[in-house]
């Protein structure tokens, strides 16, 4: 793991003085091998779904997990689209001229070396190897064990394309074993190599990595999604949207975990959500009010306020208003993504204003929840802490910065 370290400081020295048109045409060449290799990695993405199946995991574990032609068509339609990003390295956020003359800029620049811990979703080692990339920076990636296969399999083709594009081999590297041991040698920092480490997964994965890392981290928490009906909201946009906040993709930290509905609106507008969502088999978990206006709910407990459940299970509440569901959602959020759905600038204005999530939204589906839908062309994750990263972490959340300062003799008196 330590030599891995060292190869990856190697090469982010490289990568710092590689040229956009270098990044670029590997990028390219990654998504041609992807699709020149798909039936060698959904071969291999078969044999983790079957071990998983026989290990009993959920549905929408396996959704996560699961790679299609289709899939792995937007996974290398995303590194092509990472291409044509803007490359961030070398590009001035800011510039002023003091009055002794000294010209001074803020400029992007490389973190270095990034280690991504993840679970389950093997389009992450895509999406996070090509944006470290085009960010300059090296990357060390310890995928779940669950799809080890498959993220071996899509490594393949990253580094192949690195290789097309004569830059280091070592500048996309992956943790080819799944003992846990090679995790606590990331948070240890691999010899003083890693710059910063990012987890994403579930509680406990990032737990452990708050706890143990002698790195910087960004945070990547739970998604526990709200969303809230206010009373002016139109009851087919709320449909709609609802909807499609939790059915779309169940699986994804973007997927809604709890819904509330203010009071002046439960009776005209619950009955059809629900039955909505019930119709696309998804189970409701409600409080005394939301039995009373439907049929086939199953009683609320405390848990499931705080529970991310990836799954067909959904947590409803009926509250008193605007700032009853901002208090709730003060309570519960695990500060990712928040939404309102309403008629009422003021209303929105002031959800979107008071609810301190990395992404909130106004009558929209929280499903967009995602650098690509952002235009970031992809994301390493969502970061939930509020340090440096916060929402979708792209290019430019992945670079840090200095100050070139020019000048033309001055002293300082």
């Amino acid at each position: 793991m330590n030599e891995m370290g060292v190869r990856a400081r190697r090469a982010a020295k490289a990568l710092a003085l590689a040229t956009s048109a270098q990044k670029n045409a590997a990028l390219n060449a990654m998504a041609s091998a992807l699709r020149a290799q798909t039936e060698t990695i959904l071969a291999a993405n078969s044999e983790d779904i079957a071990a998983m199946k026989a290990g009993g995991q959920s549905e929408a574990y396996l959704d996560r997990g699961t790679l299609t032609a289709e899939r792995v068509e937007d996974i290398a339609k995303a590194l092509e689209s990472i291409a044509k990003l803007n490359d961030p390295v070398g590009s001035e956020i800011a510039s002023w001229q003091r009055p002794n003359g000294l010209q001074i800029a803020r400029v992007r620049t490389p973190l270095g070396v990034i280690g991504v811990i993840y679970e389950s979703r093997p389009n992450v080692t895509a999406d996070a190897g090509a944006l470290c990339l085009k960010a300059g920076n090296a990357v060390v990636l310890r995928g779940g064990s669950d799809t080890i296969r498959s993220n071996m399999a899509i490594h393949a083709a990253l580094q192949s394309g690195l290789e097309a594009a004569n830059l280091p081999k070592d500048a996309i590297q992956f943790v080819p074993v799944t003992d846990r041991a090679a995790v606590g040698e990331m948070l240890k920092g691999l010899g003083g190599n890693l710059d910063v480490i990012v987890p994403r997964g579930g509680k406990s994965l990032v737990a452990r990595v708050q706890d143990e890392a002698r790195v910087p981290v960004f945070a990547h928490l739970e998604g526990l999604v709200h969303l809230f009906v206010d009373r002016a909201a139109d009851l087919d946009k709320a449909l709609d949207i609802v909807v499609n906040s939790k059915m779309r993709r169940t699986g994804i930290c973007g997927s809604l975990e709890t819904l509330l509905v203010d009071s002046a609106v439960a009776s005209s507008h619950l009955p059809a959500i629900v039955a909505a969502l019930q119709e696309k088999g998804c189970e409701i978990r409600g409080d005394a009010q939301v039995a009373e206006l439907c049929t086939n709910i199953v009683p609320v407990t405390q848990e499931d306020w705080s529970t991310e459940y990836l799954d067909k299970i959904l947590a409803v509440k009926v509250v008193d208003g605007l700032d009853a569901a901002i208090a709730h959602i003060d309570r519960y959020s695990s500060c990712h993504t928040d939404c309102i759905i309403s008629e009422d600038q003021q209303a929105a204005d002031k959800f979107l204003a008071e609810v301190d999530s990395a992404i909130v939204l106004h009558n929209a589906s929280t499903q967009f929840a995602d650098g690509g839908e952002f235009g970031m062309g992809a994301e390493i994750g969502i970061a939930t802490g509020r340090m440096h990263a916060r929402g979708p972490v792209g290019v430019e959340q992945l670079t840090s910065f200095k100050y070139q300062v020019k000048g033309t003799g001055q002293t300082r008196p």
